[in-house]
């Protein structure tokens, strides 16, 4: 099933199991902002990336770097508070890494969540938009040099987006559902490049997530990918992007966004 991956995840899967890292029935990849959720862990086990042989490390603020395994909604999750871009000088093998990890731990359900520009004019930040799919064609791909011809048809499980749905409804926040197009940045999209994205289907836009879905989806792991609506992209107001723009309104959002996900954690 892993074919070239194989001796990556069994070195991966040596080292956490030497650091006490337990198994993980599912893991979470914590976007920008977003990595609140990892204090509402109990009985959890954390280890830096940087403490992990083999392990990127995350330079980007707002990213942690940590990886912590415990108990929330009743399973044992792993959550990576943050991931590595491409924009940071990775390749895109690298970024697609906690796919890699997540293997290791066992893991069979892999969530991604990150923080993203609307696309979509009727919506806002402050939005959860959950991915219906993606648009990468002209990204480089964390599988060049294997090469592996996957399909990607349901990349992102119909059934976890059921799931997501009935999880937003259980808490009272609505869920948006749309088409993520991905950017390596670190620019910031041009208005001309937003208006391109429109037109080819795009409800939101963002520099991540990507990279591990493909992974995942070569590892034969069950995946739903998430975005938080941190702004408008660029053109559609007319005002200007920044980071601090981005992490300020996820960590508005951290309540919504953490019981969305404990909700639907406990439902996988």
């Amino acid at each position: 099933m892993t074919g070239i991956f194989s001796d990556t995840i069994l070195k991966l899967k040596k080292e956490l199991t030497n650091r006490g890292c337990p198994r993980a029935e599912t893991a979470v990849v914590l976007g920008s902002g977003l990595g609140a959720l990892t204090d509402e862990l109990t009985e959890k086990t954390v280890l830096k990336y940087s403490e992990i042989p083999g392990f990127p490390v995350s330079t980007v603020p707002g990213h942690a770097g940590t990886l912590s395994v415990g108990r929330l909604g009743g399973k044992t999750v792993a959550l990576f508070g943050g991931r590595f871009h491409i924009y940071e000088g990775y390749s895109a093998k690298t970024a697609g890494f906690p796919a890699l990890a997540a293997a290791a731990l066992g893991a069979e359900t892999l969530l991604l969540t990150n923080a993203a520009g609307a696309v979509n004019p009727q919506w806002k930040p402050g939005d959860i938009m959950v991915f219906e799919d993606h648009i990468a064609f002209l990204a480089p791909n964390p599988l060049i040099g294997a090469p592996d011809f996957i399909d990607m048809t349901d990349a992102y499980s119909r059934e976890l987006r059921q799931k997501a749905f009935e999880a937003a409804a259980a808490v009272g926040t609505e869920l948006r559902s749309g088409v993520y197009f991905f950017t390596t940045g670190p620019s910031y999209e041009t208005p001309a490049e937003v208006r391109a994205a429109a037109r080819l289907g795009a409800d939101a836009v963002g520099m991540s997530t990507v990279p591990e879905a493909i992974l995942a989806a070569r590892l034969g792991l069950k995946t739903a990918a998430f975005s938080c609506l941190t702004n408008m992209a660029a053109g559609i107001t007319g005002e200007k992007l920044n980071h601090k723009e981005v992490t300020e309104t996820a960590a508005r959002q951290k309540a919504v966004f953490i019981a969305f996900m404990k909700e639907l954690i406990s439902r996988i």
